[in-house]
């Protein structure tokens, strides 16, 4: 009996479909926005009723991209975008208008050095192998903007490796910074699914000193972890002065807000050697170990 072999499908693919309705004989019906495929019709995928419809589709893009890309695991860098690098720190001081203005210059510019902790701790996880099945392992994974973001994204390309920038769209233009790969660099609507694309992947998480967004995002991840959404991992929050002075967490113990065990939920650090002994010493032993030769 001969072999037979079928065809793989028998339905035209989607992107042929669309080419052949793109060259629709003119007419009033065909004109009209009705007769548009509904997958090509802006006006329809944009109304009010189809934000569950983009909420899924901007979940599921970056998950397709990121498994077409072999990543398995990711690095997380968390930090503001107003830390300069060291050497245009200077600027700032020099630009400043008034006293107030330059005390703020002056404390920017003693943060500038976390912006070379970050670009050292990206080489670091930069150079972690595959894994024995081809998947990237501790991916660096940024915010894609400037900053502590371009420090983390700039570490991966020192080292000639690939790197995630997730931007956000703003009221306010904000580019991906120039070293995140341009196939790794999306871009999001919702802050929602941002956040859970940062930690999908995310198997251990850098805080940098910051803002609003930084504290949005590093709490959000404290309390997935206390409240068992997700397993705990290392959490690096990097410059002690910085978060004793800003955020009280034995205050929260005392207050009774939280447990004293939530206190081991982070670990703060000042250097990117000592954060990545930490992230070693995390994983010794388990499945994700790491050959951590610098």
């Amino acid at each position: 009996m001969n072999d037979l072999v079928p065809p793989k499908r028998v339905f035209s693919p989607a992107r042929e479909e669309a080419e052949v309705a793109s060259h629709a004989t003119s007419s009033p019906q065909t004109e009209h926005p009705a007769y548009r495929l509904a997958f090509q019709d802006l006006d329809f995928l944009l109304r009010e009723d189809l934000r569950p419809v983009r909420f899924q589709l901007e979940l599921l893009k970056p998950e397709l991209v990121f498994d077409e890309a072999n990543i398995a695991s990711t690095l997380v860098f968390y930090g503001s975008a107003r830390i300069p690098e060291p050497s245009k720190a200077d600027a700032l001081i020099e630009a400043a208008a008034t006293d107030h203005q330059r005390r703020i210059a002056e404390r920017l510019k003693a943060k500038s050095k976390y912006y070379d902790e970050a670009r050292k701790l990206a080489r670091l996880a930069s150079r972690v192998a595959p894994d024995s099945d081809g998947k990237r392992q501790f991916v660096v994974c940024s915010g894609g903007g400037p900053s502590i973001m371009e420090a983390a994204n700039r570490g991966a390309a020192d080292e000639g490796e690939e790197s995630i920038g997730l931007n956000i769209v703003l009221p306010h233009e904000q580019l991906p910074n120039p070293y995140v790969t341009p196939s790794l660099s999306l871009q999001f609507h919702y802050f929602a699914l941002r956040k859970m694309h940062f930690l999908i992947r995310a198997r251990a998480v850098a805080v940098f000193p910051g803002g609003f967004g930084t504290f949005d995002e590093c709490f959000e991840l404290l309390t997935l972890i206390q409240t068992g959404k997700i397993k705990p991992m290392p959490i690096m929050l990097f410059g002690r002065e910085f978060w004793n002075r800003v955020v009280s967490f034995e205050g929260l113990v005392e207050e009774g807000t939280i447990a004293p065990d939530d206190l081991k939920l982070f670990h703060l650090v000042e250097t990117a050697d000592e954060a990545w002994d930490y992230l070693c010493d995390y994983y010794s032993g388990s499945e994700h170990h790491l050959d951590c030769g610098k």
